[in-house]
């Protein structure tokens, strides 16, 4: 069976996602994946409603906010794989004490890519007693760009995710300052369909599960080194020795779901995030948004 998916972007937290490809996982249940290219993060949503694609990965946010947007929205998610925040704080390398509280006495750099780092980055402030709207804070330029802001001394402190840390590390550029998988569980990527493209596809969806299941499984069987050398081709941009300390590092941080359900308790504080940042206007429920039928 055809599968046609999109991905949203090539993140190396995305990295369970090429695994299971690249490890035939999704070929032993006789699944053909076309992958189709995202002009943006948010544009698969679009693509899914008008049956161009068939799945896509992405944030539930995505799930949250077109119920915002249009309560019958058929949108759903399933199949959890990233199950914590992936992004960290870097600050440069001669601060040598770190905590949430400074940064509004710092010049602060967070992603303008795609929106959740700074929703639950701003959540995380807000538990501490801390402001968001009180940081010094640069919103407009990309991670790329942060980095080398920093290396220039134009900021004091970047938000951003691998391979970024990692090369902000080798540089000698800053140091991890903060981790966000330290909130604990946060449903950050699963795949997303519509409730009729479920309907439509079941056979092959459930065989995808199956799929990831398996990658699950051996993913924390084996060595970042192995998982590495798996999915290389797929970052042909990243230095190997890059790639090898932004895969450990994701998984000595637990990033990655061990099971294909959708966390509730990491649903429940990406809601809350969204939620307090103004990205939707009311909570969701999670039977709204998940899809169950596998569980």
């Amino acid at each position: 069976m055809t599968i046609k998916l999109a991905e949203n972007f090539r993140a190396v937290f995305y990295a369970p996602f090429y695994a299971t490809q690249a490890l035939d996982f999704y070929a032993r249940e006789d699944i053909e994946l076309e992958f189709i290219d995202s002009p943006a993060p948010a544009a698969a949503q679009s693509a899914l409603l008008d049956g161009t694609i068939d799945l896509s990965w992405g944030g539930p946010m995505r799930v949250m906010k077109a119920l915002d947007v249009d309560p019958h929205s058929p949108l759903v998610c399933f199949c959890e794989v990233v199950t914590r925040d992936p992004f960290f704080l870097v600050g440069r390398s001669d601060r040598t004490q770190f905590k949430l509280a400074d940064l509004p006495r710092l010049r602060v750099a967070t992603v303008s890519e795609v929106p959740t780092p700074w929703l639950c980055l701003q959540q995380d402030l807000r538990r501490n007693g801390i402001d968001p709207d009180q940081l010094d804070r640069v919103t407009s330029r990309t991670m790329a760009d942060n980095l080398e802001a920093l290396r220039r001394n134009e900021i004091d402190v970047a938000q951003m995710f691998e391979p970024y840390v990692s090369m902000a590390l080798k540089g000698g550029v800053g140091r991890i300052v903060h981790a966000a998988h330290a909130r604990g569980p946060t449903t950050y990527t699963a795949f997303l369909a519509t409730r009729s493209g479920i309907a439509r596809n079941r056979a092959g969806f459930t065989a995808m599960i199956r799929a990831i299941r398996r990658m699950q499984i051996w993913l924390y069987e084996h060595s970042a080194e192995e998982l590495a050398d798996v999915v290389a081709p797929f970052y042909p941009a990243v230095e190997p020795d890059l790639l090898t300390s932004s895969l450990r590092r994701y998984r000595d941080a637990g990033l990655w779901a061990r099971e294909t359900e959708v966390s509730r308790e990491g649903f429940a504080q990406l809601s809350e995030s969204l939620l307090s940042g103004g990205f939707i206007s009311r909570m969701h429920s999670y039977e709204a948004c998940v899809d169950q039928s596998w569980n």
